[in-house]
C-alpha cells in the first residue's frame, strides 16, 4: 500500500487549520474564564423614587448622556459618532426600548455590560465605552443606576448604528484577548496617604467621571496606558482623542500648575473661569455632567487633580516673561503677519491685551488651552469654531466663536503662532503642515445619527 505524500500547500494548510482552531478554542476558553461573576442581588425595588433618584446622579457622574446622545438627538438613544484611528464608532442606544435599546436587559447583563463591557449576547464592547473605568464602580451604584435607566429614561426606537470600522478591525472576538489584557476587573483603592475627601475626587476622577478615557495617553492596542496614579506615570498627562488635545491635568506648566483649586471648581461648575471657557467635547462634559454635580463632589475632584504631581519629564513651570506685545499692538509697530492677522480677526473680542473678557470672550494669555505643547485643539476650534456651555445659575448667555475655515493653512499657522508665542505664552509655532491635517481629518469625521435614521 503507498503512502499518500503530504504536499508542502496541504502541511501549510493543515498547520494554518491547527492555528486557527488553538486560537479559538484559547478565545472561548479565555472567554469562560472571565465569565463575570453574578450579582450577589438581583431583587431590585426598581419603583423606589430615592433609588431613581440616586442612579440619575449616579448617571451624571458617570457622564452618560454625554455620548450617548447625538447632538438634537434623544436622550441616550445613541448615534454619536466617535472618531478613533480606524473609522467611526457610534454610541448605542440605552433607553429602555426593548428592541433597539435596553429594555430586555436583566440587571446581571445591565452589570456585566457596565462593569466589564460585556454585551447581553456575550459578545465584547469596544473600548470606546470606558468600562475599564466604570469597573470599580460599586454595586449598589450599579443598581441604581439600573433603577433610573428602566424606570425614568423615556424608551426611543432608534436602531444602532454600524461603525466604519472596516474588517478585520472591526471583528470583535479578538476584544475578549483586549480586555484580558487591559481591562482587568478591580475595585477601588483608596490611597493610605489621602484623606476621604481627596479620597472621594479620586474615585470620582478615576471611575465614573472616566477622565483618563480623553486624559490619559493611549497605546498601541488603543488602552489607556494607566489607569490610576498608581499604574503608571502617564496618568491624567494629555492625550490626542476625536481630534482634540485632552490637556494634562497633571500639576505641571501646560497642565493645571496655573489653575488654582478654586477656578478648577468654577470651571467644572459652569465652564468657564475669568481666563478660560469649556469647547468641544469638554463642553459637553460640563453640559451633561459636571455642572449637576454636588459642590462637595466637584471640591473633591478638584482638590485631588490639584494635588497631582508633574509627569516626568514634562516641565513643571514657564520661566517668568515680561509682555512687550500688547503695547506694540496699541502703537501699530508690530507688522508680523500674524499680528497683521491678529488685529483683523481676533483683536476686537480677545483684546490688545490678550485678557479677552471675563466670562465673555476667553483670555488669550495665560490660558492653558492657548500654550498646550501640542496644537491640535486650538486649531480645531479656530477651524470649526466653539460654543461655550452656559449654566443659568453662572451666567446668563453663552457665547460662540465663529469658524476661520475660509482662511488658508498658511495664514491660520500664522496667526496661532503669535498667539502661542505673544504676550506671556511660551508655546511652540504651528506649522501649515500641522493645520492641513487637522483640516483633512475635519473633513472626513462621519456624521452623528439621529433618531429615525436607522429605523
Amino acid at each position: 500500500m503507498s503512502k499518500r505524500r503530504i504536499t508542502p500547500l496541504r502541511a501549510l494548510l493543515m498547520a494554518a487549520g491547527l492555528t486557527a482552531g488553538l486560537v479559538i478554542a484559547a478565545t472561548w476558553g479565555l472567554a469562560w474564564q472571565r465569565r463575570p461573576e453574578p450579582p450577589a442581588h438581583t431583587d431590585l425595588a426598581l419603583d423606589d423614587p430615592a433609588l431613581i433618584r440616586q442612579g440619575e446622579y449616579i448617571a451624571r457622574t458617570a457622564d452618560c448622556i454625554a455620548c450617548h446622545t447625538a447632538p438634537g438627538g434623544k436622550p441616550y438613544a445613541g448615534g454619536l459618532a466617535m472618531q478613533t484611528p480606524a473609522g467611526a464608532i457610534y454610541s448605542t442606544n440605552i433607553t429602555p426600548d426593548p428592541d433597539t435599546g435596553i429594555g430586555a436587559y436583566d440587571y446581571e447583563a445591565f452589570r456585566n455590560a457596565v462593569k466589564h463591557g460585556i454585551r447581553r449576547d456575550g459578545a465584547a464592547l469596544y473600548p470606546a465605552m470606558p468600562y475599564p473605568s466604570y469597573a470599580i464602580m460599586p454595586e449598589a451604584d450599579l443598581r441604581a443606576l439600573y433603577a433610573y435607566f428602566m424606570k425614568a429614561v423615556a424608551p426611543q426606537r432608534q436602531a444602532n448604528a454600524k461603525s466604519t470600522i472596516p474588517w478585520p478591525l472591526n471583528m470583535r472576538w479578538p476584544l475578549i484577548w483586549w480586555q484580558a489584557l487591559f481591562a482587568p476587573t478591580r475595585t477601588f483603592q483608596p490611597a493610605p496617604e489621602l484623606d476621604a475627601n481627596l479620597n472621594r475626587g479620586k474615585y470620582l476622577v478615576e471611575g465614573p467621571g472616566h477622565c483618563g478615557a480623553c486624559h490619559t495617553p493611549r497605546g498601541i492596542g488603543f488602552q489607556e496606558t494607566a489607569l490610576n496614579l498608581q499604574d503608571g506615570d502617564t496618568f491624567l498627562s494629555g492625550a490626542l482623542i476625536d481630534g482634540w488635545r485632552a490637556k494634562s491635568l497633571r500639576g505641571e506648566a501646560q497642565g493645571l500648575h496655573s489653575w488654582s483649586q478654586a477656578e478648577i471648581i468654577e470651571f467644572l461648575a459652569s465652564g468657564r473661569t475669568n481666563r478660560v471657557a469649556a469647547f468641544g467635547a469638554m463642553a459637553d462634559v460640563v453640559s451633561h455632567s459636571t455642572r449637576h454635580m454636588t459642590a462637595e463632589d466637584l471640591g473633591s475632584m478638584a482638590a485631588y487633580l490639584k494635588q497631582l504631581p508633574p509627569a516626568p519629564g514634562k516641565l513643571a513651570a514657564f520661566a517668568p516673561k515680561r509682555d512687550t506685545l500688547t503695547e506694540s499692538l496699541l502703537d501699530g509697530t508690530e507688522r508680523v503677519r500674524g499680528a497683521l492677522l491678529y488685529r483683523e480677526h481676533c483683536m476686537s473680542c480677545h483684546r490688545p491685551d490678550g485678557q479677552g473678557v471675563p466670562r465673555i470672550f476667553p483670555a488669550l494669555d495665560g490660558n492653558s488651552a492657548i500654550f498646550a505643547h501640542n496644537p491640535q485643539s486650538t486649531i480645531q476650534v479656530t477651524l470649526e469654531g466653539g460654543r461655550m456651555p452656559l449654566d443659568p445659575r453662572a451666567d446668563k448667555m453663552a457665547f460662540a466663536m465663529p469658524g476661520f475655515s475660509h482662511l488658508s493653512d498658511q495664514d491660520i499657522s500664522e496667526v496661532l503662532s503669535f498667539v502661542r508665542s505673544g504676550w506671556t505664552n511660551q508655546a511652540p509655532a504651528v506649522t501649515p503642515e500641522q493645520v492641513r491635517e487637522i483640516r483633512a481629518f475635519l473633513a472626513t469625521k462621519a456624521p452623528h445619527i439621529q433618531t429615525g435614521e436607522h429605523q
